[in-house]
């Protein structure tokens, strides 16, 4: 029999602890009109690029994309939302449909007009591993804990992006978004430049001692409260292996921002370690994270 548990757990929410059942995840969830095309909804066009010569991650390439909104009328300065792994959240067929997603949303003005920017990590063209394939710099950019991928966002991802759409300055006008190790690329993200980023949105965030991303936590209630709003979802079903166990690094990351007062929302269910619990409940994420944003 299927669990579901849902943790909508806003700051004046008491937390509740659920226990972990070893049992398999149901993962059920059924995407809503605003994951599919409606007739009638303008559609955003979709614009690729390469980046080649980035001097934050010397030796890499990786594959980029813009939607810009059907609304944009070239002169009226857009928000920005950024999801690592861009594919993967761009991908009509994909769990997250975002692209489709934002068309609704804006349409319905339930968000404002945004660029979608989506990044591919970073793969070395001049070394290849066993299985032919180009190695990749994953990790390195994701699961590290410091500035350097929101650097090379801002210096090097977002002036090219502003060569084809105005982009809102202001960091209230910013979200980054990610999926396991992109979802803790997110939140790092925006801790590190809150100047930079306001709202985060992690899905089954890698909050795991892969590079010491255990630590968010406890740092989270010793450090002064910062200007972010977080979105998280996770599932009792999500892994639990040599780095850590998923579920409940993602139970410690609501109880500390819970505690710290910040604007956030925890979602959990019963799923495993994939998108599609979170692409489900990508257009509510989305509503709720820019809800004051116009």
């Amino acid at each position: 029999m299927r669990r579901l548990f849902l943790l909508p757990l806003l700051v004046s929410c008491p937390l509740l602890l659920v226990g972990r059942e070893a049992m398999p995840a149901a993962d059920d969830y059924t995407y809503g009109p605003d994951s599919q095309v409606q007739p009638g909804v303008p559609q955003g066009k979709i614009v690729k690029f390469e980046w080649k010569e980035s001097k934050i991650y010397p030796g890499t390439q990786r594959d980029c994309w813009i939607y810009i909104p059907a609304q944009y009328d070239g002169q009226t300065p857009l928000c920005l939302m950024v999801f690592q792994d861009g594919f993967n959240y761009l991908n009509p067929n994909g769990p997250f449909r975002v692209p489709i997603v934002f068309d609704n949303l804006i349409h319905k003005k339930e968000i404002p007009p945004m660029a979608g920017v989506f990044v591919n990590p970073g793969v070395f063209p001049a070394r290849k591993g066993k299985d032919g394939k180009f190695a990749s710099n994953r990790s390195v950019e994701y699961d590290t804990l410091s500035k350097q991928y929101a650097e090379f966002l801002e210096k090097e991802i977002l002036p090219e992006v502003a060569k084809h759409v105005k982009l809102r300055p202001e960091a209230e006008a910013h979200g980054i978004g990610g999926i396991s190790s992109g979802g803790i690329c997110a939140f790092t993200a925006a801790w590190e430049r809150p100047d930079l980023f306001s709202k985060v949105l992690s899905h089954v965030g890698s909050f795991t001692n892969i590079r010491g991303g255990d630590i968010y936590p406890g740092l989270i209630r010793k450090t002064a409260r910062k200007p972010i709003r977080i979105y998280l979802q996770d599932g009792s079903g999500d892994l639990d292996n040599e780095h850590g166990s998923w579920p409940l690094a993602n139970l410690q990351m609501a109880a500390a921002l819970r505690y710290m007062h910040y604007d956030y929302k925890f979602v959990y269910g019963d799923g495993a370690h994939n998108g599609r619990h979170g692409g489900v409940l990508l257009p509510d994420a989305l509503r709720w994270l820019w809800r004051d944003v116009r």
